[in-house]
């Protein structure tokens, strides 16, 4: 049979608890098994992996060369695999919300707040992960705040509120000074746009009058286009703000339509806490003046 199909965690666990005591009486006490039964897996494993893992002598037991390699990747393995078990056993305890740059913008710290009161029992966690989907595509959260379009084939989702959008300029750009820009004008800049999550598109304009535009692929680097005063970007609310930064200033975009703010979720095997989720941030935005 092939090594690779016989070895088993026990293998591995039994590995780490003879180096960890220090001796094979005291990983059999751990293990809950005879000495004779911790030296017949340890050998097993040596067969299986084909090298000897352990120097033994009357006083000490300590890894070989290769043992010691075997040990760290052994670790590893053992603990992913307690992780495993852990999600697997608490996953409804926890509601991981992806976001691709800004979670919830000026919401986020009242919404953690609220939902610590008043669900204490699940665990809240934010994710921030570039992709459209804001990691629920990969599979890394439960729900994922997006504005961008909703791939309603694929996610369920709710409509929980709209922001304002604002133009981003270096802060010695003429513009910085002014209170608000419109669209119109800003036709006759560079548009820097992240090419995968960003909100802005050409569709903003008149197929005759439409900005230049320069792509990034995230959060960090837009912000270091814009500050350099070569080109500008237009973003949500949420935007300004969770990154707010010396040499960036934002201004209201005064005739621009306002950018849609989805929760979305996998259409099968919803998260229990979904709904409600869904219900304090729809109720935030409401809140808004």
């Amino acid at each position: 049979m092939n090594g690779r199909i016989e070895l088993e965690l026990r293998h591995l666990r039994c590995l780490v608890e003879i180096v960890d005591t220090g001796s094979f009486t005291d990983a059999a006490i751990e293990l809950g098994i005879s000495q004779a039964a911790v030296s017949r897996t340890l050998l097993a494993l040596e067969r299986i992996l084909g090298v000897r893992l352990l120097h033994r002598t009357s006083r000490s037991v300590t890894p070989t060369t290769a043992g010691v390699q075997v040990l760290a990747c052994a670790r590893n393995l053992l603990s992913d695999a307690d992780e495993l078990i852990h999600q697997a056993i608490t996953g409804h305890t926890r509601l991981h919300i992806g976001h691709a740059w800004s979670a919830m913008g000026r919401h986020t710290a009242e919404f953690q707040r609220r939902w610590y009161d008043r669900y204490p029992g699940i665990e809240l966690h934010l994710i921030r992960h570039n992709t459209p989907t804001a990691g629920l595509a990969e599979a890394l959260c439960d729900l994922a705040v997006i504005r961008t379009v909703v791939d309603t084939r694929r996610y369920a989702h709710a409509l929980v509120g709209h922001e304002r959008r604002y133009i981003a300029l270096a802060s010695d750009d003429p513009w910085a000074k002014r209170r608000s820009i419109c669209l119109a004008e800003i036709c006759e800049r560079t548009l820097v746009v992240d090419r995968r999550t960003g909100t802005t598109t050409l569709d903003l304009w008149p197929e005759n009058a439409r900005p230049a535009m320069e792509y990034t692929r995230d959060v960090d680097d837009w912000l270091a286009a814009v500050a350099t005063g070569r080109s500008v970007g237009i973003t949500p609310q949420a935007t300004v703000t969770q990154y707010r930064r010396d040499g960036i200033t934002y201004r209201p975009v005064r005739d621009a339509a306002p950018v849609p703010v989805h929760l979305i979720w996998r259409r099968q095997d919803p998260h229990p806490a979904t709904h409600a989720a869904v219900a304090l941030l729809t109720d935030l935005y409401r809140e808004d003046p």
